[in-house]
């Protein structure tokens, strides 16, 4: 034995494993695994299953169970009931143009009111512009003063209408809140008080024109609004 297998047993190793290995190769297995023969036995088509036997047996679920609200109790359910009485006590409430309040008063009759008053203020604007140029004088002289005067006419008459419109829903819903009712009173007397209101600071006489013809206009829409819608 050399000196590197005196040191790390090389040798040694390998000549136990020999003889740990030669008696299991020098005596014969005992035991043998036994030997199985398959047969496969010939298919009979009259013994297989076919789909009509699959679905007989099996019971399909009903496709009403799929809503998502099937498992509610109807009779527990709370639905959105509606009672028209108590909409609005307003005139018209139920009719063409309907009011749930002061509120809708002041959206939809300020907003008509200042779109009314813009249009008929730019249409004659307009015609006070054709009017004032001569007709030989070249279209872009007429053109201009045509948006002069549309520009000077239609937001003036707007703009003061929608704030007399403002103030009078404002007016009528406070008097028909201390009144209990909303009838043609209060808007005439509303009417008269937005218009002397408008010009309270033109004197006495202008107050007194604007109060009568912003009354007559109130009573004129009150009266339409009764026969037509």
């Amino acid at each position: 034995m050399s000196l590197w297998g005196t040191l790390t047993g090389k040798k040694a190793s390998s000549t136990s494993s020999n003889a740990s290995s030669s008696p299991s190769s020098s005596t014969p297995s005992q035991d043998t695994a036994p030997t199985t023969s398959f047969q496969s036995t010939p298919f009979d088509p009259t013994t297989a299953q076919d789909v009509t036997s699959f679905l007989g047996n099996t019971s399909l679920p009903d496709p009403s169970q799929l809503h998502p609200l099937a498992g509610l109790n109807q009779q527990t359910l709370d639905y959105l009931s509606l009672d028209e009485s108590a909409l609005s006590d307003l005139p018209g409430s139920r009719s063409a143009l309907p009011s749930r309040g002061w509120s809708d008063d002041l959206q939809y009759g300020t907003g008509v009111t200042y779109l009314s008053a813009l249009t008929l203020g730019g249409s004659y604007g307009m015609i006070e512009g054709l009017r004032r140029t001569p007709a030989s004088a070249p279209p872009k002289i007429r053109l201009n003063s045509v948006l002069n005067s549309i520009t000077r006419r239609g937001p003036f008459l707007g703009n003061s209408a929608g704030i007399i419109a403002m103030v009078y829903n404002g007016i009528n819903s406070t008097i028909g809140y201390y009144r209990g009712k909303h009838d043609s009173a209060n808007s005439v007397v509303a009417g008269a008080l937005s218009g002397m209101l408008f010009k309270s600071t033109r004197g006495l006489r202008p107050m007194m024109i604007s109060g009568g013809i912003v009354a007559g206009v109130a009573g004129v829409w009150t009266v339409m609004r009764k026969t037509l819608f």
